[in-house]
């Protein structure tokens, strides 16, 4: 078997990723490269690969981002393939473009700016042109209004944080929010007891939840006809967590006074009450190299050491090596599995020195540090094992094992 800190990985990059990042990997054990043909590992960003053959040889897929709406995650659950992201690593990007399009769109900007832009004639002439039409874009101050954010996770904290700061008041509805979440969020943010409950108290509403089934069109004719009148809706999440008919609809009947988005579309070009940018989310360079940097270092962990931190489709299972041999089993989360590995352990005379194993949903992943080596039989019996999706054996020399 080879030494899994001696052997080459191939990492087959798609998209321009950070060489901050890419940095870390250690030359002579990773070569990288976007014309990989048998690739261990992808990098990837935004291109998608929702219809793309993903080589068999592929056993890691790691995003430079949050969302993984671009990855066939259903059929890497059924190889048993790890879809890394990097959760909170643009985190700070996403919230002070939000803060910006706050007051773009509070101070009624991009009309004022488009206004002096077409404004001819001399100085003189521009200065009476602006002095009789200013009062058309009068905006309003940001502190004493009340920003309603949907989803608090890292970024909806950090707006929240931000927007406290700026005087504002803060509204927060998340009805799966983590133990750690609610530890680190603001006391000055108030639970809003339902989603209509915010928007109906809301100046300014902030949308930070992933796409899902249930998040889809989440903004809809129905909750769009719970809002103030004039209100400012920011969607810096996906597009689709906001229905473009009913927000055109909300626009024309007064409930929204502007839609700021980072998700352009024909339906939204050209429209005077909407803002969209061109998904500028993530797009600092500060951003990109946090996301280079945590999303390599992940899948280094994996790919040597089995560990799993931040995916969405497996739980994170981290464990301190105990001996130099050591199994990773991605399986099925289904009864007596954890049974049959100890089983098949035993019957070929092998002592588990460690083992963990955690399930998410319909998957879990297991390790199992032994106290010799482990043939290429026994992992062939494990990989057999109805349920078994992926089994790797990741031993090292004994020198390299600290």
């Amino acid at each position: 078997m080879v030494d899994q800190t001696q052997r080459i990985f191939n990492i087959l990059t798609f998209n321009q990723i950070s060489a901050v990042g890419l940095k870390r990997f250690p030359s002579d054990h990773y070569h990288i490269g976007s014309d990989l043909t048998h690739p261990d590992a992808i990098l990837v960003r935004s291109h998608n690969m929702l219809n793309m053959d993903i080589p068999k040889s592929v056993i890691a897929i790691g995003r430079a981002g949050a969302g993984t709406n671009n990855i066939p995650v259903n059929e890497m659950n059924c190889r048993g393939v790890p879809v890394f992201n990097t959760p909170g690593a643009n985190a700070n990007a996403v919230k002070e473009l939000v803060l910006a399009s706050m007051l773009i769109a509070a101070r009624n900007l991009i009309p004022a700016f488009r206004f002096v832009e077409s404004l001819q004639g001399d100085d003189k002439v521009l200065h009476k042109q602006v002095e009789d039409h200013k009062k058309k874009f009068l905006g309003v101050e940001l502190p004493k209004r009340t920003l309603g954010i949907i989803g608090l996770g890292k970024i909806g904290r950090l707006v929240a944080d931000a927007a406290i700061k700026l005087g504002m008041k803060v509204l927060g509805y998340d009805p799966k929010i983590t133990v750690e979440s609610a530890w680190s969020l603001s006391s000055e943010v108030q639970k809003a007891h339902s989603i209509e409950d915010l928007l109906r108290h809301s100046d300014f509403i902030s949308l930070h939840v992933p796409l899902m089934d249930s998040t889809y069109h989440l903004i809809n004719d129905e909750m769009i006809s719970y809002l103030k009148r004039d209100t400012i809706l920011l969607n810096f999440s996906r597009d689709a967590i906001a229905d473009e008919d009913a927000v055109l609809a909300g626009i024309t009947n007064g409930k929204i006074k502007y839609y700021v988005c980072d998700f352009p579309s024909q339906k939204l070009q050209h429209h005077e009450a909407i803002i969209t940018l061109p998904h500028l989310g993530a797009s600092t360079q500060e951003a990109e190299e946090n996301c280079a940097i945590m999303v390599v270092n992940q899948l280094m962990d994996y790919l040597q050491h089995g560990n799993i931190i931040n995916t969405v489709n497996f739980p994170d299972v981290v464990m301190e090596r105990g001996s130099p041999y050591r199994v990773a089993i991605a399986n099925a989360n289904v009864p007596n599995l954890l049974g049959q590995i100890s089983t098949c352990m035993a019957n070929a005379g092998l002592n588990i020195h460690n083992m963990t194993n955690k399930s998410r949903g319909e998957m879990a992943y297991t390790l199992v540090d032994i106290d010799s080596p482990v043939s290429e039989n026994v992992i062939d019996d494990l990989s057999r094992i109805t349920g078994a999706l992926l089994v790797r054996y990741l031993p090292i020399l004994a020198e390299n094992s600290d």
